[in-house]
């Protein structure tokens, strides 16, 4: 087993062992704390560019199949793992997920504690790193890393993005009967791609909306041609604050009378388009455990999260109700616009494998569409 080394740019070096593709990869380094879905995770284009550790210390024990996958393709630019599986134990599993790795070219590092990796990241904050199985020197990778240009002030929606218009109509998975479920059509849904999860289309068919998906930057107009019944902005990777065109697309769109519904990145979008801005935060939530309040019913969600930046709340304006709110560092996790069918969150309702308390969400925005 080849050795491999991580990298990062205060100078900080992890060694461990080569796992998936040999050679050298750079992105931001963050982690992950769920203890399951690691293909839903490793194939969401919101970790578009950047280099995912698993603090679950046993990774890959599921494999992989087809069927699981969140996108087309592996959205991370890494993966870093305590202990691969060694075997593969799961009826559904196609393949193992080191093989897969190196199928797609994802350079990976196993074997590091990545107990110590994450404490040193929520100590120092999110930085870049760069992961090499190539015999590069330690110089040479910290110096990469501290070249790379990073996250922020990126706008990667355009790169993730569909290229043309698709119609969508496919259920969630049914385990007893195994296959996608195909749900009746009732209204329609027009969805931006800013680089979407597979599962929140399906959560949206499973409830009678067919969904037409656009690219990130179809203009208003084209929208509202469609003649939508809702407007779903979806989740995706990079600085909010670098996507203005989509911003202002939204703008426009306020006035339309048409629900609308946003989450994670969407979330983002339409608090700038209201007149809040975001921020980045120090090393981002990710994870399948997160509480956050309702502060509408007081109810408290266990949440599945996935972000790097949040929304500023120093000046709320007077249309806008903050909703939800992080219990772990009181942030900005949903919103709505008073008096009219526009609502947010920041985490993800939809997330599967995941807890399920949110999917309350998608039957409001379901109610809307149908009123």
């Amino acid at each position: 087993m080849a050795e491999a080394i991580l990298a990062l740019a205060d100078g900080r070096i992890f060694r461990g062992h080569a796992f998936g593709a040999l050679g050298h990869t750079v992105g931001e380094v963050c982690f992950n704390t769920s203890m399951t879905g690691y293909q839903e995770i490793l194939t969401d284009p919101s970790y578009t560019d950047q280099i995912m550790t698993f603090t679950y210390p046993h990774i890959g024990n599921v494999g992989i199949n087809e069927d699981d996958m969140e996108s087309a393709d592996v959205a991370v630019r890494g993966c870093i793992v305590r202990v691969p599986a060694r075997k593969t134990s799961n009826y559904r599993a196609e393949g193992d997920l080191a093989a897969w790795l190196e199928k797609q070219g994802i350079v990976g590092l196993s074997g590091i504690d990545t107990r110590a990796l994450v404490r040193h990241l929520r100590d120092h904050g999110a930085q870049n790193g760069v992961i090499a199985s190539d015999g590069m020197s330690d110089a040479d990778a910290v110096a990469m890393a501290r070249g790379w240009e990073g996250l922020e002030g990126r706008d990667l929606v355009g790169q993730v993005s569909c290229k043309e218009i698709s119609e969508w109509s496919q259920g969630t998975y049914n385990l007893e009967q195994p296959g996608y479920q195909a749900p009746a059509m009732a209204s329609h849904v027009v969805a931006f791609d800013y680089g979407c999860k597979r599962n929140i289309f399906r959560k949206l068919s499973d409830r009678g909306m067919k969904v037409s998906i656009v690219p990130a930057t179809t203009s208003a107009a084209d929208v509202l041609a469609l003649q939508p019944d809702g407007i779903f902005l979806s989740n995706g990777p990079g600085d909010p604050a670098a996507v203005g065109y989509a911003v202002n697309t939204i703008r426009e769109l306020l006035d339309s009378n048409v629900p609308i519904f946003g989450i994670c990145m969407g979330h983002q979008l339409l608090s700038q388009a209201l007149g809040l801005s975001t921020f980045k935060l120090k090393f981002g939530h990710r994870g399948g455990n997160h509480p956050v309040k309702d502060e509408t019913t007081g109810k408290i969600e266990i949440t599945s999260q996935n972000h790097g930046f949040a929304v500023a709340d120093a000046e709320i304006p007077e249309s806008v109700e903050i909703t939800h709110r992080s219990l772990f560092d009181g942030t900005v996790e949903g919103l709505q616009v008073k008096g009219k069918p526009i609502f947010s969150v920041q985490y993800h309702p939809e997330a599967s494998p995941g807890p399920h308390d949110a999917d309350y969400l998608f039957d409001r925005f379901a109610g809307l569409v149908k009123a």
